[in-house]
């Protein structure tokens, strides 16, 4: 047992040439006299965006609760909707349905039609973004945004953003607006969209390879060496001085380390092998399979927020109109012609499938995070109850809805957020359960 009285500092890094590898939470690093179970938790933030909209938000969806729940209060139903693979972890969500987002809608006759270009600037910044195709851009500073700008200064990066699908186009899009308001979710102020990164190998790059020239990575890679190669001594030298617990948690998170790099350089040994590839466009880091790419960036995250490398993530699973296939869902139409299914009952049953696949991957990351030692509290550090479902009064904005998550995640001196008109209670549960109509 460790009974050392000195502490560890939390940003205790391991180095070896052109590495850096941040530490997790150790009972070390706590207070002398305290163990981890009872350590605050810092709370992280990751938003993750599905485009294309639901088949659950249609007249037909709606009535055979195909995304939110029959149910309001806490016995709701998650099966058979879209929600169904959240199961498992039902008592931790806070799930509400029937808010407005107004601000993604057309207000001027030159701006219908253009739902697809400009609904991934709205999801985060509930703003209306600027029709235009210039550099003139404007939306506003998204949530994670104003998160990271409060809670992740103290962090070595202060948020990160992801995605899955390519971002890699310039200029205008269609119906006058950018790309940039299609390709980003995260804004650090109403003027500047961030970049989304697509490739593992980048975000692996960025959370462990700090200092690494383009040559020693060039090397590594070459030789198909681990970045822990270069920190063996240290690793050995820090161990000598954990106890039996520290011990088994920092093998367990180095070899999370090393798996997923190792999978990063499988998929880079395959593209490079000249076989066809599915996405001969997407950079040699990308898997072609979208189960496989989505699961490595959220091992990236899962692996960021337990060495508190940062706190904040935005993901974006897809790109508006793309025409990717996902036969995995069991529907072989592609993406962007499902989701204009005409309100026929059989293509919007198709469209849920791809829904339903899409929320299939969550439960993997929700896991992890589970799985992942750091404090004892979890819903926004304790400030949500979890295992809710809340219907919103018609006409309720979206944004009262992230103002209150903003104030529940610690940001109580922001009054307004978007077009928000007041907080959402997030905490009380109905006193009797009723239907969604």
């Amino acid at each position: 047992m460790f009974i050392s009285r000195k502490q560890m500092s939390r940003r205790t890094v391991l180095k070896g040439m052109g590495v850096t590898v941040a530490l997790p939470f150790l009972d070390a690093m706590a207070p002398a006299g305290r163990v981890l179970a009872n350590t605050p938790a810092r709370v992280r933030l990751a938003c993750i965006e599905m485009v294309h909209g639901s088949a659950g938000s249609t007249a037909f969806g709606i009535k055979k609760n195909l995304w939110a729940p029959a149910a309001v209060g806490r016995e709701f139903d998650l099966g058979p909707g879209s929600l169904a693979p959240l199961e498992p972890f039902k008592e931790h969500l806070t799930i509400v349905s029937n808010a407005d987002v107004r601000n993604a809608e057309a207000f001027t006759p030159p701006e219908i039609g253009g739902d697809h270009f400009r609904s991934s600037a709205v999801f985060l910044t509930q703003m209306h973004p600027k029709q235009t195709q210039g550099s003139d851009v404007r939306a506003g500073t998204s949530l994670d945004q104003l998160y990271a700008e409060k809670f992740g200064q103290d962090t070595p990066i202060p948020s990160m953003q992801l995605c899955i699908e390519n971002v890699d186009q310039a200029g205008g899009c269609s119906y006058g607006y950018s790309c940039v308001y299609t390709d980003s979710i995260s804004w650090a102020s109403p003027t500047e969209p961030l970049p989304m990164i697509r490739d593992p190998r980048v975000v692996f790059d960025q959370l462990f390879g700090v200092g690494a020239t383009p040559e020693e990575r060039a090397e590594r890679r070459s030789e198909d060496r681990s970045i822990l190669d270069w920190i063996g001594t240290s690793v050995d030298r820090l161990k000598r001085d954990l106890g039996a617990g520290d011990r088994a948690r920092l093998s367990d998170y180095l070899d999370d380390i090393r798996e997923i790099e190792r999978r990063i350089q499988k998929v880079e040994a395959y593209n490079k092998s000249g076989e066809q590839r599915e996405l001969p466009e997407a950079p040699v880091g990308v898997p072609d399979s979208f189960e496989e790419h989505v699961k490595l960036m959220f091992d990236l995250q899962a692996i960021a927020f337990a060495s508190d490398i940062t706190r904040v993530f935005a993901f974006k699973l897809g790109r508006d109109a793309s025409n990717r296939v996902y036969p995995d869902s069991g529907v072989k139409t592609a993406f962007h012609s499902a989701s204009h299914h005409q309100e026929r009952e059989d293509r919007i049953q198709d469209f849920a499938k791809i829904n339903h696949y899409h929320v299939s991957m969550i439960p993997y990351f929700l896991a992890k995070l589970k799985a992942m030692p750091d404090g004892d509290a979890t819903h926004a550090g304790g400030r949500l109850p979890g295992g809710l479902h809340l219907r919103a009064a018609d006409g309720t904005p979206l944004a009262n809805v992230m103002l209150s998550a903003l104030h529940a995640l610690g940001l109580t001196e922001i009054e307004k957020f978007g077009d928000s008109t007041a907080p959402f209670d997030l905490t009380s549960a109905p006193v009797k359960t009723t239907v969604a109509g």
